[in-house]
Formats: C-alpha cells, structure tokens, sequence
C-alpha cells in the first residue's frame, strides 16, 4: 500500500499484528485499484483521494475523513468504517459485504448503484440520503438517521429499523415485510403501496390512533 505525505505515523501494533497508520494524510492521494488487507487506519484524512476500484478486507477505519474522495467501484469485506465522515463522496458501484458503518455520516454523496450484504448501519447518518430501488435486505439501520431521504421502491425484508428517524423519509412501494420498524417511524414517514406484514399493519393503525378488535 502507498503511503499519503507521511505526516502521520505507521506501525505494526495494531490488533492481531495488523499494520497499524495513524493520523495519515492521503489527502490528493492517487490509490487507483489498489487491495488493502489487514490495516487498521485511525484519524487518516482522505480527502480528494482517488480511491476507485480500491479493494479491503479485515480493515478497520476509525474517525477518518473522505471529504470528495471518489470510491466508485471499490469492494469491501468484512471492513469496519466507524465514526467516519463521508462528504461529496462518490461510492457508485461499490460492494460492501459483511461490513460495518456503525456511527458513519454522509453528506450530499452519489451512491446508487450500491451493493450491501449483511452490513450493520447502526447510527449512521443519512439524512436526505437517496437509494431509491436499492436492495437493502436484512441490513441494520437501527437508531439511523434516514430523515428525508428516499427509499422508494427499496427491499427492506428483514431489515431492522428499530429507533430510526424517519421523519419525511419516502417509503412509497418499499417492501417492509418481516423488518423490524417502529410504528412511530412509520407514522413521521411518507408512505403508499407499501407492503407490510399483519403484525407492523395492526401496529401502525393503532400508532394512526385506530382500535383493532
């Protein structure tokens, strides 16, 4: 892996003997299809990184930044991105699987096409996020911040959305079958044709203030 201006400090401490960087500045850093394994990044700057088509697996990024940093087309695996900010970020095309985001914000980032399996989501921030017809099966939001955002026509079957914020969030056509919602967030939420099992229908018509008998 290259290293960014230096300024930061590398080590190979870090947990399980993974390679270990610190405070790194990769700001204007070209990393173009590059694999990482392995590493662990704490408080690394990103910013207007070319980072298309990058590759990791077991890494962990701990309170980095990627202001405008472009991963398109970039995969991940069993990767941790936590507490870290994505702003004008560009992540079309990119795979994330069996990762976790816990913490994470995004700002005003291009994202669809985006490909999530198995990735914990948990208080993240997406306000005003788009993933219209985004396949989000299984994925936890729990405690996340989706207000205003669009997921018309998403696939939420089995997601957990407990304590989500969902005030304005579009959910027209979204299936939210077997997904573990709060009525509340249904009701602060734009909703038409969604599809519902009995047990979120009954809970949302008495969270509307209706009596089921």
């Amino acid at each position: 892996m290259e290293q960014g201006s230096g300024e930061g400090a590398r080590d190979t401490a870090g947990a399980e003997g993974t390679e270990l960087v610190v405070g790194e500045d990769f700001a204007d850093a070209v990393l173009v299809d590059q694999e990482w394994q392995d590493t662990e990044f704490r408080e690394c700057d990103f910013t207007d990184a070319d980072l298309h088509g990058l590759r990791t697996r077991n890494c962990v990024f701990t309170d980095c930044t990627f202001r405008r940093a472009d991963l398109g087309e970039s995969a991940h695996r069993a990767t941790a991105l936590r507490s870290c900010t994505f702003d004008r970020t560009v992540l079309i095309g990119s795979t994330w699987d069996g990762c976790s985001l816990l913490g994470s914000s995004f700002v005003d980032c291009r994202i669809r096409p985006w490909t999530v399996r198995e990735t914990d989501l948990t208080l993240v921030g997406m306000g005003r996020v788009v993933l219209t017809g985004s396949d989000l099966r299984g994925i936890r939001f729990r405690e996340a911040n989706l207000s205003d955002g669009d997921l018309r026509d998403c696939d939420l079957r089995e997601a957990d959305l407990g304590g989500a914020r969902l005030l304005g969030t579009r959910l027209d056509r979204a299936d939210l079958r077997g997904a573990r919602i709060d009525a509340d967030g249904l009701v602060q939420a734009v909703l038409s044709e969604v599809r519902v099992d009995e047990m979120t229908a009954v809970a949302y018509a008495v969270a509307r203030g209706l009596r089921v008998d």
